[in-house]
């Protein structure tokens, strides 16, 4: 998609603005893209389709995820960026309340639209051809230029996508994805009028209409493996998390241990090439940014927001990687020291994607330092340094194989079988630590065990907590696993001294998010239904 054009589309169905005065009413206006000439041919919606794509943003939540756990803390140049989250203050008029609510209807919203005119394209075109009855048959095949599987091929990604927003937004604001009964979201698979005003449906109607988006798109999908594009690969993984979140752990583990035996591990030398974006391995589905050219994501960003869009390692930085970048935050102490083995000969790849091993400054003497530690101890973010020459935009990596070897891992412990799980942390471990010899010989053997399931929960915790770094998964990891593993959000007691916001219990409310004060203002009747504790 870096070599794709982009296309600057009318938002389909955009509500014309007009004039109060006398003789100005209904004027159209130069340039104005009418819905019903939206999408006139495949191509067209193929633009769309590609169009909707460029809505999914995790920028946002990979900086708010970092900010409100325990993955960063205040740099030399913080400026007051991410304040709140690193006080845990959350309410319904908090930013990432109403962009997370926004930003994946703002999706759903053009899915929904996108499919009225895909039908309304179909019906037009296969029906103009069925009622022409003096034109032959051969010809009128020849005149309308509509390809079946190109269209449902087209209609499956999209509908996808729809499936992914409903489930962020279940993840976010579902107090209890394994219930059924729990309240979800409102349900909207149709273009609704403006003053329709829907209450909560429940998780158990939500999922049926990602499980039918999903069916549709198993049955239609042409593409079996893209790293950019929607495919049957990426749609098993989004089932794979899913089954995961509701407890299906017997299909959890079968779709992503199949995932997993197909894309592998990357070795140690190649680990690091996944995250300048020069290698693909891995990575079953990406969010691909490119450089230049008008691209919505190629830009600053609002540094330390819930909104930040632009380049993802703006979420920490304002110029650039390492510490002349002027970062604004840095890595959290108890994050690094989990990859700092200072005690063994033995190196974790993941400890250079951490941090900027380059240009940090790591006090020795740390907790042990003086006034001010964040002058002598400098930890610098170092997962997204630029990519195509532009510093801080990287690709953002959506489902990789890593996190299939943890859904499969959970599995086995839920089920009871804990040397299955242990394998699979070994086998990742393995794949991540080296310990060479002097003849180069890598020495390292992983040897886990574990004596129950909650020291099992607390291992694959903290390796998440590793290997996804920077990646938007902490917040929902805690949600998921932390009461298992009795383990929440755990800053460096230096880190948060200067605010006493130090640990969040997994029991608490604020891994829920509060329903959006904007959708109270339009939609009153939804207040009655907010979620517990706000």
């Amino acid at each position: 998609m870096k070599n794709y054009k982009l296309l600057i589309l009318g938002f389909l169905g955009l509500a014309v603005l007009t004039a109060s005065c006398e003789d100005a009413i209904d004027i159209i206006q130069p340039g104005e893209l009418p819905a019903e000439n939206a999408v006139l041919n495949l191509d067209d919606l193929e633009s769309v389709t590609i169009a909707t794509y460029a809505l999914l943003d995790l920028s946002g939540e990979i900086g708010w995820t970092s900010a409100f756990t325990d993955e960063i803390t205040r740099a030399l140049s913080w400026g007051g960026q991410w304040n709140q989250e690193l006080d845990f203050q959350l309410d319904a008029a908090s930013a990432a309340s109403s962009e997370f609510w926004l930003t994946n209807y703002r999706t759903i919203n053009q899915v929904n639209r996108s499919l009225v005119q895909a039908e309304t394209l179909r019906e037009t075109v296969l029906g103009g051809s069925d009622d022409d009855d003096d034109s032959d048959d051969d010809d009128d095949d020849d005149d309308v230029d509509f390809d079946d599987d190109r269209y449902n091929d087209l209609v499956a990604q999209l509908r996808v996508l729809r499936a992914y927003s409903y489930f962020q937004l279940l993840n976010f604001y579902s107090t209890d994805l394994m219930d059924d009964s729990a309240l979800g979201v409102p349900l909207i698979d149709f273009v609704p009028e403006l003053d329709v005003q829907l209450l909560r449906s429940t998780n158990g109607e939500v999922f049926g209409l990602i499980e039918s988006d999903l069916d549709y798109a198993d049955e239609n999908l042409q593409t079996e493996f893209s790293t950019t594009f929607i495919s049957t690969d990426m749609v098993q993984a989004l089932r794979a998390r899913i089954a995961n979140e509701r407890g299906d752990y017997e299909e959890a583990e079968d779709l992503a241990t199949e995932l997993l035996d197909i894309y592998g591990l990357a070795d140690s030398d190649d680990y690091p090439s996944i995250f300048t974006d020069a290698s693909n391995e891995e990575i079953i589905f990406k969010l691909e940014r490119a450089n230049g050219g008008g691209a919505p994501y190629d830009q600053q960003g609002a540094t330390g927001s819930a909104f930040a869009g632009g380049w993802v390692g703006a979420n920490y930085a304002f110029g650039g990687p390492g510490r002349g970048g002027s970062p604004y935050m840095e890595v959290d102490r108890n994050l690094f020291n989990l990859v700092n083995n200072e005690d063994d000969t033995s190196e974790d790849v993941r400890r250079g994607l951490i941090i900027d091993e380059a240009t940090s400054l790591i006090d020795e003497d740390f907790p042990d330092v003086g006034f001010d530690y964040r002058e002598s101890d400098q930890l610098i973010v170092n997962k997204y340094r630029g990519s195509e020459g532009q510093p801080l935009m990287n690709d953002i990596k959506v489902f990789r194989s890593s996190e299939m070897l943890f859904i499969a891992a959970e599995a086995h412990v839920a089920q009871g079988e804990l040397d299955d799980a242990e394998e699979l942390i070994e086998d990742l471990l393995d794949a991540r630590i080296d310990d060479f010899d002097d003849d180069g010989a890598d020495l390292f053997e992983a040897d886990v065990e574990f004596d129950d399931a909650e020291e099992a929960y607390q291992v694959i915790l903290e390796q998440r907590r590793i290997e996804l770094a920077f990646e938007g998964h902490r917040w929902k990891d805690i949600k998921r696993l932390g009461q298992r593993a009795n383990r929440g959000v755990d800053r460096n007691p230096l880190d948060c001294e200067f605010n006493g916001a130090c640990t969040l219990s997994p029991d608490s409310f604020k891994f829920t998010l509060p329903l959006p004060i904007a959708e109270f203002n339009a939609n009153p009747g939804i207040r009655e239904q907010q979620n517990p504790g706000y």
